[in-house]
């Protein structure tokens, strides 16, 4: 029993082997793993800063796109005041647009310094920050062409500036001409028309009830042109209604009348000015007399013969770029004269013969009519225009739809000025 007691107590020396292996496995295991907790809370410490600083970076690209973006508005306004500067610029005498013109070179070297200026500032800037990473990189980039944008856009502003100096230049050539054409007039006889002030112009307007909205014909010509008679035909009256604008021999018409086409009472109005040439009104005054620059569209009528003063009213409808019709008027009685002269016998019932008589007679009246003004503009130094031939009587049936046979350019004639009044974009 006393050596079986004795084998019972002996240790385990594998098993206790065994067991400070696996002490020591779990110790090694216990290390590693604080090892790589360690490893990981650095990599996450490296993380973090990497973030941070990626952030940063974030933040100053961000900051440096703000600043550009600054630079850009500032520059555009820059850009608006400078085109609305250059749009005020006055076209008056040849010596004031040459100095427009050197105020607009230099504004434009100006600019352009302040530009390259800009440029320099920016790449120095972006030379002092240049970071060595990707996204610093790919910053720089985007600062360089927004600085590219800058100088082709100061080149832009050059380019403006030179057209507009080239403009001004050719506002001087047109000075030049005018004041030239002013000095020829002169030597004829002929009186200069003044531009009107901004007070002129605001009285005028109120004087003829002007508004926007509205587009304004005036009808002008010499006294005893049968101006009064187109109004009432064009509004499609008679003269003998109570509202149609007065007619007669001599000139009725002493203060500019204000008519109203009831089909299209918000959109025209027209106009009756007395006629030029009157004791009253010197032919060298009566553009500017009447106020004639504030409408949008002038009809020149003429009766008998193409004058001196209807070429004063072109010339000056030019000058204020001013849209004008020539239109010469009765002619169903001017061609009853042709007819006449012809041999004809309106007491004769032959209606072929009047047929024959009127073929011939509107042909020559017509034919004689475009080159008599031909001629007359031409000498006068104005452009070719069309002259709208047409009788009183024929237009107002046109205009009342009512289909009358002897048309020549009535029809023409509603349709340009209608064209001309929606081109104007006052009403849609």
């Amino acid at each position: 029993m006393g050596s079986h007691h004795s084998h019972e107590s002996e240790p385990d020396w594998a098993a206790i082997e065994q067991a400070k292996r696996e002490r020591q496995a779990a110790e090694e295991r216990q290390r590693q793993a604080e090892e790589a907790a360690r490893h990981a809370r650095e990599a996450a410490e490296r993380a973090a800063r990497e973030a941070e600083e990626r952030r940063q970076r974030e933040r100053e690209a961000q900051l440096a796109a703000e600043r550009a973006a600054q630079a850009a508005r500032e520059e555009a306004e820059r850009m608006r005041r400078w085109r609305e500067e250059a749009e005020r610029a006055e076209r008056k005498a040849r010596e004031e647009a040459e100095a427009r013109a050197r105020e607009e070179r230099a504004r434009a070297e100006r600019i352009a310094r302040e530009m390259e200026e800009e440029r320099q500032r920016l790449q120095a800037a972006a030379e002092a920050k240049r970071l060595a990473a990707i996204a610093a990189r790919e910053e720089e980039a985007r600062r360089q062409r927004a600085i590219e944008e800058e100088a082709q856009r100061a080149r832009k502003a050059q380019e403006e500036a030179e057209q507009q100096a080239r403009e001004a230049a050719e506002a001087a050539r047109k000075a030049q001409a005018e004041r030239e054409e002013v000095e020829r007039q002169l030597k004829k006889g002929i009186q200069p028309v003044v531009m009107p002030s901004v007070e002129e112009i605001r009285l005028a307007k109120a004087k003829v009830q002007y508004e926007e909205c509205i587009f304004h014909f005036a009808v002008a010509g010499i006294a005893g042109s049968g101006k009064s008679s187109l109004i009432n035909a064009l509004c499609g009256m008679s003269n003998r209604d109570s509202n149609a604008a007065p007619t007669g021999v001599n000139e009725t018409t002493l203060d500019i009348a204000r008519y109203i086409d009831s089909a299209h009472s918000k959109q025209f109005a027209w106009y009756d000015v007395p006629g030029s040439g009157t004791l009253t009104i010197p032919d060298w005054q009566y553009f500017n007399f009447q106020g004639l620059y504030v409408f949008d569209c002038i009809l020149v009528l003429f009766n008998n013969r193409f004058t001196m003063t209807d070429q004063a009213i072109l010339a000056n409808c030019r000058r204020f770029n001013i849209p004008t019709f020539i239109i010469r008027s009765k002619s169903d009685q001017h061609i009853l004269n042709l007819m006449k002269d012809m041999g004809y016998d309106p007491d004769e019932e032959d209606t072929d013969s009047r047929a024959q008589f009127y073929k011939v007679a509107r042909e020559k009246y017509i034919s004689e009519t475009r080159q008599s003004v031909k001629n007359n503009l031409a000498e006068a130094n104005l452009p070719d225009q069309r002259v709208y031939i047409v009788s009183n009587k024929t237009l107002s049936g046109v205009v009342k739809d009512k289909g009358p046979k002897r048309i020549i350019d009535e029809v023409e004639l509603l349709t340009d000025l209608y064209n001309e009044a929606y081109r104007s974009g006052k009403f849609t």
